[in-house]
């Protein structure tokens, strides 16, 4: 496959420069017309998202990624536009999360008792156009200041039942590291935290960001995870490789939620290469997310019933740690579910008969229940 070359090739030093990458992102129809041979569908979707205040931006290195020559290329699905972002299907919802029911301060959101999700950013790298947040990314602002996420953080102060916070965004890692020091050391600073979450697809679409200084900013807090979003097992380049490396190599473990996607990783043999490239490089697949119900983003979603499928197809094939669990974030902000196909063949008491990844039917039959009278034991049947 050619990969997309641009017509004027930066100086490699340029191009290694995550600042660089930013400032000659495609952000418009016109750069994406210049930059890629789009379809009519393409072309009327780039308008679209130009009028609707859903931004366009990939980066010199994301676009490299697409190969010009075929429409139905699975990196270009994620992040150019499609006509189809225009029409709203049965149960689209704009905001699918539920978020801004569930703000308890300006840019803090919390839908469970023990965490809460921090907004400190609407800029991304790339803008997904599966994005849960397409409501208010791009929305203007950029990295929220410390002053601005005061509120948040004096009610974080406030609630010690919070235990873990998950900083997002928009990226929260696309901005100065500075900034992010001086935020995850105040999370620091609050004893009750137990751990820090950044959300970040930084290592998929901008991977030369991933730098050193970034990585000692980010163990600011003791027990920083990075929670990153590969979906495709091309995201997986000498680049993101790299960067990957270089966030474990720090010291900070790193887990990957993928979005399954139409058209994209829909496909066992597809999802099967990412994980298994995934845990080659030390990253732990955690969940593969049925898409939200974001409006618009019907042509990209599927039903509930491929992903039980996938999950079949995969149990078996790889190992535990290759595995993630298939999650439901359910809408309206109700908190995620696991979901996934069902091995039980039959249930009788005290007997569960399952089905292998094999087909196999095979009895796993319940102990017998244990009764004590007079300091002795007397088992019987169940």
């Amino acid at each position: 496959m050619a990969l997309h070359v641009l017509a004027d090739p930066p100086d490699a030093r340029d191009a290694a420069d995550w600042r660089w990458q930013l400032r000659h992102a495609v952000t418009s129809p016109a750069a994406l017309e210049a930059a890629l041979p789009l379809t009519d569908e393409e072309r009327e979707g780039a308008r679209h998202a130009a009028a609707q205040g859903f931004p366009i931006a990939i980066t010199p290195y994301y676009l490299s990624l697409i190969d010009p020559a075929d429409p139905a290329d699975p990196i270009r699905r994620q992040c150019v536009p499609r006509a189809e972002e225009a029409i709203e299907v049965r149960g689209d919802l704009r905001d699918p999360l539920g978020e801004e029911a569930h703000e308890v301060a300006p840019e803090l959101v919390q839908r469970y008792p023990d965490r809460a999700l921090l907004l400190v950013s609407d800029r991304c790298s790339v803008y997904c156009r599966f994005c849960t947040r397409s409501r208010m990314v791009g929305a203007g602002g950029g990295a929220r200041s410390l002053e601005r996420l005061e509120p948040a953080l004096a009610h974080l102060a406030a609630h010690p039942e919070i235990r873990e916070v998950i900083v997002s965004g928009g990226d929260p890692l696309v901005g100065a590291t500075s900034r992010l020091e001086a935020l995850l050391g105040r999370l620091a600073a609050l004893p009750h935290l137990d751990t820090v979450r950044i959300a970040t697809r930084v290592p998929v679409t901008l991977p030369m960001r991933v730098d050193d200084a970034l990585c000692e900013a980010l163990r600011a807090f003791p027990a920083t995870w990075v929670m990153t979003h590969f979906n495709h097992p091309r995201e997986l380049t000498e680049a993101s490789s790299a960067a990957l490396a270089r966030l474990i190599d720090h010291g900070l473990p790193v887990m990957n939620q993928t979005v399954l996607l139409r058209g994209v990783n829909d496909d066992a043999p597809t999802l099967e290469a990412l994980f298994r490239g995934l845990v080659k490089r030390r990253v732990r697949p955690y969940y593969l997310l049925q898409a939200d119900p974001v409006r618009g983003t019907g042509h990209l979603r599927t039903p509930l019933a491929t992903g039980e499928r996938i999950m079949a197809q995969l149990q078996g094939r790889l190992s535990g740690i290759a595995l993630p669990k298939l999650i439901v974030d359910t809408p309206g902000g109700h908190g995620k579910v696991p979901h996934g196909p069902s091995y039980v063949a039959a249930r009788a008491p005290g007997r569960t008969t399952f089905r292998t990844f094999r087909g196999e039917l095979v009895d796993y039959l319940d102990p017998p229940s244990v009764t004590r009278e007079a300091g002795q034991s007397t088992a019987r049947e169940v």
